[in-house]
C-alpha cells in the first residue's frame, strides 16, 4: 500500500520539477517526459497523478496562484486599516520571491499561453478576480464606490507592469523599488486621513520588506 502522504509529496515533486524544466528549457519544450526524468519517475507516473502535460500545466499555475494568495491572506490578516490591506495586497505581489527569475520566467510562459488554452486562462481569471476584489474592498473603504473601482484597476494593472518590466530587464530586478513606486501611486490618490492610518505599517513595512 502506498505510504501515508505520497500522492501529496509526489506532486509537489512534479509541479517543482515543472518549474525547474520551464525556467530551463521554455514552456514549448517542457515534455512530460523531460519533467519525469527530472522528478526521477516514469512518464505514466505523471499520467497518473495528472492525466496529461496541460493537467501538470494547470496543476502548476495553481500552486504558482495560490502560494501568491495565501501570501496575501497572510499580510492581511494582520492588517489594521484599509491603508494597511492595500499594503499588504501589494506587497504580496510584489515580494522578493515574486521576482526570483525562477519564479518569474514560469509565471511569463504560462502568461504566453493563458490565451490559448481554457484551463489556464479559467485559473489566470480567479487569480485576477481575487486581486481585483481584494484591492476594491479596501479602497471602498476610503473612497466612494466608482472611484474605488477605478483605483482598484490602475493599482492591479501597475502591479502587473512594475513587475513585467522588472522581470524583462537585464538588470537585477529591485523588489524595494516596485513596492515603493506604489507606495508614492497611493500616496498621490488617497486622502491624507487614510495614510496618516496606515503610516505605522508602511514603515514597518520598510523595516522589514
Amino acid at each position: 500500500m502506498p505510504k501515508v502522504g505520497m500522492e501529496t509529496l509526489r506532486r509537489h515533486q512534479l509541479i517543482e520539477a515543472t518549474i525547474d524544466t520551464i525556467h530551463e528549457v521554455g514552456f514549448a519544450s517542457a515534455s512530460l517526459q523531460s519533467i519525469a526524468r527530472r522528478a526521477g519517475v516514469s512518464p505514466g507516473l505523471v499520467a497518473h497523478y495528472f492525466r496529461d502535460k496541460e493537467g501538470l500545466l494547470e496543476a502548476t499555475l495553481r500552486q504558482l496562484a495560490g502560494d501568491l494568495g495565501r501570501g496575501a491572506a497572510r499580510r492581511l490578516a494582520t492588517a489594521a486599516s484599509p491603508y494597511e490591506r492595500l499594503l499588504a495586497v501589494v506587497e504580496a505581489n510584489l515580494e522578493p520571491a515574486q521576482f526570483d527569475r525562477r519564479i518569474a520566467t514560469v509565471w511569463l510562459a504560462f502568461w504566453g499561453q493563458v490565451l490559448h488554452s481554457p484551463r489556464l486562462r479559467r485559473v489566470q481569471m480567479v487569480y485576477e478576480k481575487r486581486l481585483a476584489s481584494n484591492l476594491r474592498h479596501a479602497f471602498r473603504q476610503i473612497v466612494p464606490a466608482p472611484e474605488a473601482a477605478r483605483l482598484a484597476a490602475a493599482t492591479a494593472a501597475l502591479i502587473d507592469g512594475l513587475w513585467l518590466r522588472a522581470t524583462l530587464s537585464v538588470e537585477p530586478s529591485d523588489p524595494d523599488e516596485a513596492r515603493a513606486t506604489m507606495r508614492r501611486f497611493l500616496h498621490d490618490n488617497l486622502p491624507a486621513e487614510a495614510l496618516q492610518a496606515g503610516r505605522p505599517t508602511r514603515q514597518r513595512s520598510k523595516s522589514h520588506g
